[in-house]
This record gives structure tokens, C-alpha cells and sequence, in this order.
């Protein structure tokens, strides 16, 4: 599933190919049980050029000074491309601006979970869905207070994303293996080195994933993302990684150096 990172690669794509052309036409594909901006919301973009791009947590956001925004949720496996003239399409395109000289932004969703709307403001739309902090920009004691606080288990509190958003399972099962702390440990029950670790940690592995465009390939082989099996051998310790359901999700780590506090 698209966590930030894929969201982050998605908003730098936009930046760097959407932005500044006239929108000329948007086109639906095959869109049944999708939400889509009405024929209204599509035809207020006409016209007019997207002059920024915005993201907090996997939500993106492209649009204007005098707007409206256009959001784009990527779902369970949605992205973003941003196609020059002559270039084929590919399948599942849901969603397409058409802009001056036939460059095209699609939104591609083989899945159909994913969504596009028209946003009037960014921020009361963030207040709206109730969203905390973005997990890449959150500050030490603003993630202390988020995340150390809570009493239940520490990957639940990672996965909230009204306590900070972005971090999907992935980066918090990574986040969790490189501090060395179980996830059924409850929050409030670790040392506060533990906490500011667990953010540095988290910060450093979202940063490193959006820096290779989300292409875990390009990961260091020591890392859980390959080596999400139980059976496994751990890379940090001779243990072996075990897998069990945490708050409802299936969490990867390895009982022989993740410590229960």
C-alpha cells in the first residue's frame, strides 16, 4: 500500500512536469465505485494552471494561489504519472488532465481505491479529516507528545494517523526493528530515549525511502523491507523474525533484540 514516501515521489513528479501549463481537457477512464470530481469540478480547472504541489502524509494536493486544489489519494495501489506528448498510455488510467501541447497528468489505479477531489482549502481540509502532524516534518517534542504519550501498543500509536500521518506498516515495522523495541510495547512505557530514537529512526527511514523515488530495490539489503518473512535470519542480531497481529495488523520483528519495556 502507497505510504508517504510513494505520496512524496508522486507530488515531485507533479512538481516537475504539471506545473505551469494550461489544463485543456480531463478525461475520466473506467471509473465505477471510483469518486471523481464532478463534470462542474472539472470544468472549473479549464483553463487555468497548477502553480504548486502540497503533501501531508499520503495525502498530495496540486493547485493555485486563488485555487481550487485538486487531491489525489493513491488507495491500495494508485500513482501518478506525468506523460509527454507521443508517450502510450498505459492501462487502468482513472483520471487525466489533458494540458497545452498534449502533456497529460494521469492518475492510474488498477485497484479502484483510490479517489480525486476538489479541494477549496488544504488546511481545513487536513483539520477536517482530523489529521495529525506530517511524520517527516513532526518535531521531537511534538512526537514525543503524539506518540510517547500513548497508552496502548507503539505500533498502533505509529500507524494512527490522527497522531501523525504517513506512517503506514512498512516504516513503522522498519522504525521498530532498528530501535530495537517490541510493538505490542505500550507507548508510555518506554524511556525517553527510546521515544526520541524511535523519531529519529522513523524520520531517517522516510527520508532514505523518498530519497530513491520509493524504489525499495534501491534499500540496503539489511533492512526488514527484504526480509519481511517469518523464518527469516535478522540482520541485526542472530534471531530469526517472527510475525503476529498488532492492533489488527500484521507486524514483522524479531523477539531476540525488539524488547518489551
Amino acid at each position: 500500500m502507497p505510504e508517504l514516501p510513494e505520496a512524496e515521489a508522486a507530488r515531485q513528479r507533479i512538481e516537475d512536469g504539471a506545473l505551469h501549463r494550461t489544463i485543456t481537457d480531463i478525461r475520466l477512464g473506467e471509473v465505477r465505485h471510483m469518486d471523481m470530481p464532478s463534470k462542474p469540478d472539472r470544468d472549473r480547472l479549464i483553463g487555468t494552471q497548477f502553480t504548486r504541489t502540497h503533501r501531508h502524509g499520503k495525502y498530495i494536493f496540486v493547485g493555485s494561489v486563488d485555487g481550487p486544489w485538486l487531491h489525489i489519494h493513491l488507495g491500495m495501489a494508485g500513482s501518478v504519472r506525468v506523460m509527454t506528448a507521443g508517450q502510450a498510455e498505459a492501462k487502468y488510467i482513472r483520471f487525466t488532465i489533458v494540458f497545452e501541447g498534449n502533456h497529460r497528468l494521469h492518475f492510474r489505479d488498477p485497484r479502484k481505491f483510490g479517489h480525486v477531489e476538489l479541494v477549496e482549502d488544504v488546511e481545513a481540509f487536513i483539520t477536517a479529516k482530523g489529521l495529525g502532524p506530517d511524520a517527516l516534518t513532526i518535531g521531537d517534542n511534538a512526537f514525543a507528545r503524539a506518540v510517547g504519550g500513548t497508552r496502548g501498543a507503539v505500533k498502533s500509536a505509529l500507524l494512527s494517523q490522527k497522531k501523525l500521518a504517513g506512517i503506514g506498516n512498512l516504516w513503522a515495522d522498519e522504525t521498530l526493528y532498528r530501535t530495537g523495541i517490541d510493538p505490542e510495547t505500550r507507548a508510555c512505557d518506554l524511556p525517553t530515549g527510546k521515544v526520541t530514537d524511535m523519531h529519529r529512526a522513523s524520520r531517517d527511514i522516510l527520508q532514505a525511502v523518498v530519497d530513491t523515488g520509493a524504489d525499495y530495490s534501491k534499500l540496503p539489503g539489511d533492512w526488514l523491507i527484504h526480509h519481511r518473512a517469518a523464518g527469516d535470519d535478522c540482520t541485526r542480531c542472530d534471531g530469526t523474525i517472527t510475525k503476529k497481529t498488532v492492533g489488527g495488523r500484521t507486524s514483522y520483528f524479531c523477539p531476540d533484540h525488539q524488547s518489551a519495556f
